[in-house]
Parts: structure tokens; sequence; C-alpha cells
């Protein structure tokens, strides 16, 4: 065999053609950009389920742990509407019931330990003979 060339044969090749050690620039190159690719879209997908989660927590909802779990229910089930409800909830403000009732609770048990420190009331003798 002779080392000589063709006189046809290009003297220069392209880089993405491997050397005759077997090294392959080009699939690396591939490889390396789809690893890449997969990774920037699976954060970019993790991120986006997790909008109503963030959302939630910078508005201070009350219903956050529900919010949480919806998400996490569309990220497993691949249903948008749960992701769709959990992004409703954590937009919407629902209004606070629970504080009023709260109050009238902790009023009305001032109340009635308030009455049973004190002395019970003396009847006048016009009322006792009643």
């Amino acid at each position: 065999m002779s080392a000589e060339l063709h006189p046809l044969a290009p003297h220069t090749l392209p880089s993405f053609i491997g050397a005759a050690d077997g090294s392959d620039p080009l699939f690396s190159a591939i490889t390396v950009i789809l690893v890449l690719a997969v990774l920037g879209i699976g954060i970019g997908y993790l991120s986006l389920h997790a909008i109503p989660e963030r959302l939630a927590h910078k508005h201070g909802n009350t219903q956050s742990q529900l919010i949480m779990v919806l998400a996490l229910l569309a990220l497993f089930t691949h249903n948008n509407i749960f992701w769709v409800v959990a992004l409703i909830l954590a937009v919407m403000k629902l209004p606070d019931f629970l504080t009023p009732i709260n109050s009238i609770s902790d009023s009305l048990k001032k109340m009635t330990t308030a009455d049973t420190d004190a002395p019970p009331p003396q009847l006048d003798h016009h009322e006792e003979a009643r």
C-alpha cells in the first residue's frame, strides 16, 4: 500500500469527520447539546408546575396546602385541569370566614369564664317572696 493520497482526494478533511483514532467530534457535540437540552426542558417544565405554589407563598394564601397538592397531582397525572385549578386558587383571594368565628368563640369563652369567677348575684328580699 502506498502512503500517497489519491490526486482527486481532498487534502484537508472537514472537522466533523472522525479521525483515524476513532474519535467523533460531531457525536460528542450532539451528545452534549442533547443532554443540556433535556435538562433545560426538564427545569422549565418543573418551574412551570411550581408557578401556583410560588404565587400561593407570595400572596400568603390560606389554602396553600391545597394548591401544592393540586400542583403535584397535575405533575404526576398530567391532567392539566389540576394545574389550572391550582393557579386559579393561587390568584383568587378567598374570604376569611375563620377569623370572625374564632373571635366570637374567644369572646364567648371570656364571657363564660368571667361569669363563673364572679360570686352569684344576691337576690333582694322582695324577689325571694315571689
